[in-house]
């Protein structure tokens, strides 16, 4: 065995104490005894039957009688007592001689249990990481422990200013032996965080069975009792004396968490005295909507960031042609604007073919959170009620924008008009994008915005500044900056305009004309102006072009085939692909051309034709920004070179989207060479490899696309943002005819 792998073997830690041997702390034995992370593991409890189980069940490897005897050479004690039994614990251990053991616990209520430390100790001992493993089990004691039982929960641990690194890391690396997500968070902030997730519910639960059963003689109630009874007071048949415990130890955070509740829940017997309809939609359809993001995250937790972890990755095996009639899912950026001027118009709007993807849903989440009320979506059916331009409400914390650069960078300019402060936040790959591009002409109309380190998110909006409209002439095309902009003049003072270098999307200007609000647009310059109102409308979201790109080139690169895309937008500053391909040589048509609520809509229809390179006009580079990365496979296998140029934005996309396809076009020979603004593609065969999506969907739908033509499979790693922004897209593409398919985790 090598010296690396006699290293990793190596066991973290020589001697394990465990005091608490029930559930928790019997698991945590027993899943690092498993894992031999530990040269030995002790376990001592006061109740003598545990001790034996223990023993006997492989739990630990020993016990003490003694809770010195125990801790006698301990490098880690973990303390798994319940919570009002700490005190003592922690009483007896300062009097023992502990040397530079590391001591732990699992307490749910941190700040108690740092209390009774800095209080037995005469000061928060250094070694010491507090620590809660959030999962459990109807069954208790040690007989239930299992070593399994943390994997893919979270452990919070919440060290202090005084926590030794050191000991927090090791910590930190015992938990995560056991497969669980360990994360590090302030005392306060925790005890409020399960004060309002945890322990609030149960207090509810426990409640209200109460006061039914003492209300109703002989609990005659219950007979006519249904499945959301059982199910919302399940958990009042936990172990009462242990919430008395954790109730009482966390107090505080309680008593706050109540009292907010308290307040809401007047709030909600108002709105049913006075028949209030609009507030209970309110209430219910955001509490909806938050219980099935919940739901998404144990799902994810279970299925997509076990996907992330393992790599998921797609086998694109080679040839195959596409035949018949596929739709494609809604118009991202139609769908983002008609949830944003709808919560701003006056009256309801009705919305058909909503995207329901991850982008969509945070700007529907945004403005739920700033008081609209709507419906939705259901089988692309949202209901959006209108508050006005000027009636939306703080929100009570950050709005979180997940992956969407849409819905950050247009409501940056929609709240830099409100009289509230608004934060914007996004995930890791958002936390990276330029937002300097909006926040520069923002701040020159007078809004007060500070972002992140080299102009990145966070976004902190200061409300109630007065915006002045302004003339804006754009250095770089962008319809998301042209759009942020148009949603600000709305409020300023004045005319605001705004001149492009280049055509981009309209989207924005057509659907402020469908809401009833004036737009003036001379040539390359588009204004508005304030004063007037937003009406309730209808809208219907034609197919994504920019999702039927991937099946146009497709057809277009594969042998026999004809396909067509049903009812696709075709905006014509959408188009430029359409346009493209057919400079390339592509045998595209459009069939039944018409218009739905303002924006012009056809059936393409796509069949095999030989393609040659070109050299892309500038002029159309705005127009085709999207879908550049499947038009790079086109150019792969056309004959000749493809150029572009003056496409540098696409090197701030979720990945640099010019290198990531040049680097894995090179993989498959195809010769790609990347420029700062763009790439030269020279047309050949493409051979069998491996490639990397770095978690940017296009990239991976494209690749998957490069199999129709390739010499051999090509297996595309880091593909699980497919699953977020185009859910179908498997079942889409293998129903075509393309040969795709997800790698099974092993």
């Amino acid at each position: 065995m090598s010296g690396a792998r006699e290293a990793m073997a190596a066991p973290l830690v020589g001697r394990l104490v465990v005091v608490g041997l029930g559930l928790i702390g019997g698991s945590f034995a027993k899943g690092l005894r498993e894992a031999k992370a530990c040269r030995e593991v002790v376990g001592f409890d006061l109740n003598p039957r545990s001790r034996e189980l223990a023993v006997e069940l492989g739990v630990v490897d020993r016990c003490a009688e003694s809770l010195e005897e125990a801790c006698r050479g301990a490098e880690v004690v973990q303390m798994a007592v319940p919570i009002l039994a700490m005190e003592r614990l922690l009483e007896q251990l300062a009097g023992l001689d502990l040397g530079d053991a590391i001591l732990t616990d699992v307490g749910s209520a941190k700040g108690s249990v740092v209390r009774r430390a800095a209080a037995a100790f005469g000061r928060m001992p250094d070694r010491f990481v507090p620590g809660h493993p959030i999962a459990g089990s109807e069954q208790s004691g040690v007989t239930a422990a299992d070593g399994s039982l943390f994997r893919r929960h979270k452990v919070i641990l919440t060290p202090l200013a005084e926590t030794d690194p050191d000991a927090l890391e090791l910590v930190h690396r015992l938990w995560a032996t056991l497969d669980a997500h360990v994360e590090h968070m302030d005392v306060v902030r925790h005890d409020e965080v399960l004060a309002a997730t945890s322990h609030l519910p149960h207090l509810l639960a426990f409640g209200l069975v109460d006061s039914l059963a003492r209300r109703h003689e002989n609990l005659e109630i219950f007979r006519y009792a249904a499945g959301g009874f059982r199910d919302f007071t399940r958990i009042a048949g936990s172990d009462p004396v242990m919430w008395h415990d954790i109730f009482l130890a966390n107090r505080e955070a309680v008593l706050h968490t109540l009292d907010d509740f308290r307040a809401d829940l007047d709030e909600l017997r108002a709105a049913i005295d006075q028949q209030d309809g609009r507030k209970l939609l309110g209430v219910f359809t955001r509490a909806q909507a938050a219980r099935e993001h919940f739901s998404k995250i144990l799902a994810r937790r279970a299925y997509v960031d076990v996907m992330h972890s393992k790599d998921l990755i797609f086998i694109a095996q080679p040839g195959g042609h596409l035949k018949g009639r596929l739709r494609v899912p809604g118009d991202k950026s139609i769908s983002h604007r008609s949830i944003m001027l709808g919560s701003l118009a006056e009256g309801t709007t009705e919305v058909e073919g909503f995207l329901e993807g991850e982008d969509a849903l945070a700007t529907i989440q945004a403005f739920r959170d700033m008081g609209v009320v709507i419906e939705g979506p259901q089988q692309g059916n949202v209901t959006v009620h209108g508050v006005g331009l000027h009636g939306l409400k703080a929100p009570a914390g950050p709005l979180y924008m997940g992956n969407s650069g849409t819905s950050m960078r247009l409501l940056s300019g929609l709240l830099a008009a409100q009289s509230f402060d608004t934060e914007l936040s996004g995930d890791a790959s958002l936390s990276k994008r330029p937002m300097n591009r909006v926040a520069k002409p923002l701040r020159e109309m007078g809004a007060v915005i500070e972002t992140g380190a080299d102009g990145r998110p966070p976004l902190r909006i200061k409300g109630g500044q007065r915006l002045s409209g302004m003339h804006y002439d754009m250095p770089m095309a962008s319809a998301q900056v042209k759009s942020c902009l148009l949603l600000a003049g709305l409020y300023a003072q004045g005319e605001t305009s705004v001149t492009e270098p280049a055509p981009t999307r309209d989207h924005t200007e057509r659907m402020l004309r469908g809401f009833g609000y004036p737009v003036k647009v001379d040539g390359s310059t588009v204004t508005v102006e304030p004063g007037h109102k937003l009406t309730g409308t209808r809208i219907e979201v034609p197919a994504d072009i920019s999702s039927a790109a991937f099946f146009m080139v497709a057809a277009s690169i594969a042998e026999a085939s004809d396909i067509v895309l049903e009812h696709v937008g075709i905006n014509p500053t959408r188009t430029g692909v359409i346009d493209i391909l057919k400079l390339m040589g592509a045998d595209i048509s459009l069939e039944n051309q018409r218009e739905v609520g303002g924006e012009p809509v056809a059936d393409i229809r796509v069949r095999s034709a030989q393609l040659k390179g070109i050299d892309i006009p500038e002029a159309l580079v705005p127009l085709a920004i999207d879908e550049f990365p499947v038009l790079f496979v086109a150019a792969a296998c056309a004959h000749g070179r493809t150029t572009l140029r003056g496409a540098e934005e696409l090197r701030v996309k979720e990945s640099d989207r010019i290198q990531v396809m040049a680097d894995g076009l090179t993989t498959l020979g195809i010769k790609a060479e990347p420029t700062p603004d763009g790439i030269v593609i020279e047309g050949g065969r493409l051979g069998a490899g491996e490639v990397w999506a770095h978690g940017d969907h296009r990239i991976a739908m494209s690749f998957s696309v490069a199999a129709l033509r390739s010499a051999g499979v090509i297996r595309i790693h880091d593909c699980a943002n497919v699953a977020t922004s185009f859910p179908n897209f498997l079942a889409l593409a293998q129903r075509a005819g393309m040969q795709v398919r997800m790698e099974e985790p092993s």
